[in-house]
């Protein structure tokens, strides 16, 4: 089906299913924030090289996707303007990219016309896709589904769509960094203590917006992925670089916790089975 459906026509609307209470709230605040993602697509479809996270650190230094995609049908999770979709693409991948925001996705398909670069996009929550099983070798998420929806949907979710001995490579947030973030105040950057409990970590709510966000310990990220079928194959905790630009959210870990401490985290796992 991967293969099939990048050779395709494009999937709006293809969602048929009653998305969650949480997958709707998502979606409305990602309505609003669309434009602001709309202004920053074009730098991130423009980019020759993958860099991953709001620290740009190079997939070339970091190595957690596999070494060739060329043939690879790859599924995003939770793609947004569809960025990583296109450097797959142009590195030889077949993506298919899968958001529930459709605001987001028109800047998707307008940055596709832009750059001359096509792949199927649906309009589908990660907890509940309409693709066949077995249909991927590798599922990635960076920043999508990965916090977005809820990993006790979209992890199993994953593994339905990979086939055995494909990856999943997702990134998220620091766990130290979500520790130490303001239960009060979400625009205000993380500081050296621990305000949050670890033990129970799951669903974030925010009091400036309406989104919900979802975040692990790491046990439980790997109860999980095996429970699901997985084999956790390397946990990369991202650290940033000493220079470079700024990162443009400020409710992130600042350059020199950062360098001190993980404020992102990439898990890389490979379903079982035999194919």
């Amino acid at each position: 089906m991967g293969a099939e459906l990048a050779a395709g026509a494009d999937l709006e609307g293809a969602e048929a299913v009653t998305i969650s209470e949480h997958a709707r709230r998502n979606r409305e605040q990602w309505t609003r924030w669309a434009s602001d993602y709309a202004h920053w697509a074009p730098q991130a479809w423009a980019r020759e090289e993958f860099t991953w996270g709001v620290w740009g650190v190079p997939e070339a230094e970091l190595r957690v996707l596999p070494g060739s995609l060329a043939g690879l049908d790859v599924v995003e999770l939770g793609c947004g303007t569809a960025y990583v979709s296109a450097w797959l693409a142009r590195h030889g991948a077949r993506p298919v990219g899968v958001d529930v925001t459709p605001a987001q996705l028109e800047t998707a398909r307008a940055m596709q016309a832009r750059f001359g670069l096509e792949f199927p996009l649906l309009e589908a929550s990660a907890e509940a896709v309409p693709l066949a099983d077995a249909s991927f070798d590798l599922a990635v998420s960076e920043y999508g589904a990965s916090i977005w929806a809820d990993p006790y949907g979209w992890v199993p979710e994953a593994a339905r769509l990979l086939r055995p001995g494909g990856e999943l490579v997702f990134l998220v947030n620091g766990t130290l960094a979500m520790l130490c973030a303001s239960e009060e105040e979400e625009a205000v950057p993380p500081g050296a203590d621990l305000l949050r409990p670890y033990f129970g970590m799951h669903r974030f709510e925010w009091p400036d917006d309406d989104s919900v966000e979802f975040h692990l310990g790491y046990g439980d990220w790997i109860r999980l992925l095996t429970r699901s079928g997985f084999e956790v194959l390397d946990l990369v905790e991202v650290q940033a670089p000493e220079a470079g630009e700024p990162h443009r959210f400020p409710g992130l870990p600042e350059r020199g916790w950062a360098r001190r401490w993980p404020s992102e985290e990439i898990w890389k796992a490979r379903k079982l089975g035999v194919g």
